[in-house]
Parts: structure tokens; C-alpha cells; sequence
């Protein structure tokens, strides 16, 4: 097994798993199979539930240190039978990881009530279950009292950053490639993510529309925009917590948002001083900010890229965002800018019946020297529905595939700054 995880060797044979996955099909996450064998070798095995109970009687259970339990919402049926694994999993001092595949929040706190270390979200992002293992293994053993603090910490979104709140931004990398919609329903899902559990404690997010010419966030929220914006973004290193939310609008009292201005407006109005002035202004009122870009880079592109947390570039596909995206590496790397905040985002990739699909992403993903990691599928005519409507996807379209994807997004980041937070 790994030394990076810090776990002391076993006294069992060399043909005993030290860690098993346990789900009703484990294929159904193939990232997650890919990510074991990358950490344990062939030191590793896997359990369907029924298998799981009683294997733990068993005498080959003792050199088990770790189980990662897989569940998606097809398991919420299952819930007492998960339950029943990490019971006994943890009776015999054995460390539980979920693996959480579109699991609801409500859902999510019932298994880490039952007892569970720790979770990380599915599609697993790069390095998660590494990380998560080995914060796992370090750790002191969970307690259900320990496991609800931690649940509580992601339920209020700490802040991680000094008392201050997260800024992502999103930067679409051709015309159409649905920048302005992943801004604006990655946004919902953050302040929304945990409606479903009573006591939550909501994350206060806004979305800040930064096209000063051709921005949409507000027709695809179905709110006006209004004429103080202008001079907000005049003035905008004057600019205090009260002249702030005065110039937003809320969103089903839920999501706070700063439109674009009604009129077209050079995109030069604004400076790298005024970029910074707004966003350390943001950062100090809410949890989570979201910020959608122009397509076209300005004078204060690069001001957006090392204040941010994480930069979403989204591209198809297509020889359009190939070569812009291409262009926009090129730059980054020539100025000498933080190319590592960057996460590219696929939209509208191939489904898994194009047998070509995966290859054309490598293709692209090799000459733009990237990693690609995160595919959006084409969530249809629903998608267009919705922001004709002035909805997000959550709202219009709930099992929307596009919508499921975004949630898992605002899932991770969700967790990432829970445990972001309660490591600071």
C-alpha cells in the first residue's frame, strides 16, 4: 500500500485487502475503481452490501483499516442496510469513507449520522480520495457527536479564508458555450444546497455579471436592471457594504444578484483597482461568489485571475473553443499567470454511445496541455426552456442530466470549503 497515507503496515498475509470498496454495483463508479487500484495496488477488494455483513465476522476482516461505501440515490431504499455496514465496520475499528454519487444533502446527513469518518463527492475530482484517505486514517476515531460537527460545518459554509468568503469565476471560451447558464445555476445550487435539511444554515451567495456590453444573468433570473449599476461601476473603489446591496437584487429571497447595466458600456469603464475593491467587498458580505465573465480578455482579466479561488473556462467540442482556449493558455503562460486556477469544463460532451468521444477529449486535452476533467452533458431543449423562462434548471428541470452535473459541482466545492474551513 501507499506510505503517503500513513497507515502501519498489517501483519496479515500479503494477499489480505487492507481496503474494499462496498456498493450495490461498484461499477457504476469506475473513476472511483481507477482511483483504488491508483492507491492500494492489488492490496485492495470490494463487497456488494450483503457481502459486506457478514464478511466483517469473518476472520479475513481484521486486516481491513478502511471501506469506502459507495451510494448514489438509488441506495436511499438501502439506508438501513448501509446503516447495519458502518456499524460493524466501525465496531471493528475499521474507518468508513462515502463515496456520494447525487446523494441529496438530507440523505447525505442521515449516513454521516450513522457514523461514517468523512465523504467525498462522485465523479471524484483529482486527487479527493487521497486526500480524503488519508485525513481519514490520521484522524482520531469518529464519533457520532464528532461527525454531526462536521456536518454542521459544512451546513453553515464556513468561511475559509480569513472571515472572508470563496470567488469563482466563470469565463466562457466562445460564444454559446453556455458560460452565462453554468454561472448562473452553479450559483443556485450553492444557495440552495442544503434546502432540504431544517436546521441548515444557508450560505449567503451572489452572482456579479461582469459583461458590461452583452451580460444575461439577469434575463436568464427574469430580473430588471437597474440604472444604479452604471454609477456603482463608476465609483466602484468608493463603493461600501451598504452602496453594495442597495445595487443588488435577490432571487426567490435566496441568491443575491449584480446585473449587468441596461446600456452597452465599454469594458475598459472598469480598472485592475476597482476588479479588487469589488470583489474584497464581496468576499467581506457573502459565503460564495460567483462571477461571469465576458468572453473577450480586458485589462483587468489577469486582476480576475489571481483574485479568484477557482477559474471555470468553459469550451465544446468544436474547433471555436479549440483554438480560443488554445490562445487563452498560450496567454496565461506568457504572462506568467496562474494557469493552475483554471478549470476547464467540457460542455455538451459525448455521451457514452459516441465510441469516439473519450479520444477526441484526450486529443484536446493533450494540445491544449491541460487536464480536462469535468464533462457537462447536453441537458437538450430543456436547457434553452429554462432560461427563456428566466429559471434555473433546479427550479425548471430538476432531473435534468445538466442539472445533476452542476449539482455534483456545487457538491464538491461545498465540501471542499467545509473541510477547507475546519482545517484552518
Amino acid at each position: 500500500m501507499s506510505a503517503d497515507l500513513d497507515v502501519e503496515p498489517t501483519d496479515q498475509p500479503f494477499e489480505a485487502p487492507v481496503a474494499c470498496t462496498v456498493a450495490q454495483d461498484v461499477y457504476h463508479f469506475d473513476l472511483l475503481i481507477e482511483d483504488m487500484e491508483r492507491l492500494w495496488g492489488d492490496k485492495w477488494g470490494d463487497l456488494s452490501f450483503a457481502d459486506a455483513v457478514e464478511y466483517f465476522a469473518q476472520p479475513e476482516a481484521k486486516s481491513l483499516k478502511l471501506i469506502a461505501v459507495a451510494v448514489s440515490h438509488r441506495e436511499e431504499a438501502e439506508i438501513g442496510m448501509v446503516g447495519e455496514i458502518i456499524r460493524r465496520a466501525k465496531s471493528r475499528g475499521i474507518r468508513v469513507l462515502l463515496v456520494a454519487s447525487d446523494v441529496s444533502p438530507a440523505m447525505l446527513h442521515q449516513f454521516l449520522k450513522l457514523g461514517a469518518d468523512d465523504f467525498v463527492p462522485y465523479p471524484l475530482p483529482d486527487g479527493a480520495l487521497k486526500e480524503a484517505v488519508a485525513r481519514v486514517m490520521q484522524a482520531p476515531q469518529n464519533t457520532t457527536e464528532g461527525t454531526m460537527q462536521t456536518l454542521s460545518a459544512a451546513r453553515g459554509l464556513a468561511k475559509p479564508m480569513g472571515g472572508e468568503g470563496s470567488v469563482f469565476a466563470v469565463h466562457g471560451l466562445a460564444g454559446g458555450v453556455g458560460g452565462t447558464s453554468f454561472a448562473v445555476n452553479l450559483a443556485w445550487e450553492m444557495a440552495t444546497i442544503d434546502a432540504s435539511l431544517k436546521d441548515a444554515i444557508a450560505p449567503k451567495v451572489c452572482v456579479i455579471d461582469l459583461d458590461l456590453q452583452f451580460g444575461n444573468v439577469a434575463t436568464l433570473l427574469d430580473l430588471p436592471r437597474r440604472d444604479i449599476i452604471v454609477e456603482i461601476l463608476s465609483d466602484l473603489q468608493s463603493m461600501d457594504s451598504d452602496a453594495l446591496r442597495q445595487a443588488m437584487l435577490t432571487y426567490r429571497d435566496k441568491l443575491s444578484v449584480f446585473t449587468a447595466p441596461s446600456d452597452i458600456l465599454p469594458l475598459d469603464m472598469i480598472g485592475p483597482d476597482d476588479l479588487r475593491a469589488l470583489i474584497s467587498l464581496a468576499r467581506k458580505n457573502f459565503d460564495l461568489v460567483v462571477i461571469d465573465l465576458p468572453a473577450a480578455l480586458t485589462g483587468w482579466s489577469d486582476t480576475i485571475l489571481n483574485e479568484v479561488d477557482i477559474y471555470f473556462a468553459i469550451l465544446e467540442l468544436e474547433m471555436r473553443s479549440a483554438q480560443n482556449a488554445l490562445r487563452f493558455a498560450r496567454a496565461l503562460r506568457s504572462e506568467g499567470l496562474p494557469i493552475d486556477r483554471v478549470k476547464f469544463i467540457l460542455n455538451r460532451a459525448p455521451g457514452l454511445t459516441d465510441i469516439n468521444g473519450k479520444s477526441r477529449i484526450k486529443r484536446l486535452a493533450d494540445s491544449l496541455d491541460v487536464s480536462i476533467k469535468t464533462l457537462l452533458p447536453d441537458g437538450g431543449k430543456q436547457v434553452s426552456a429554462a432560461c427563456d423562462q428566466g429559471e434555473p434548471l433546479a427550479i425548471s428541470a430538476r432531473k435534468n442530466p445538466l442539472r445533476r452535473e452542476i449539482q455534483k459541482i456545487a457538491t464538491s466545492l461545498h465540501a471542499g470549503l467545509a473541510q477547507t474551513a475546519s482545517a484552518a
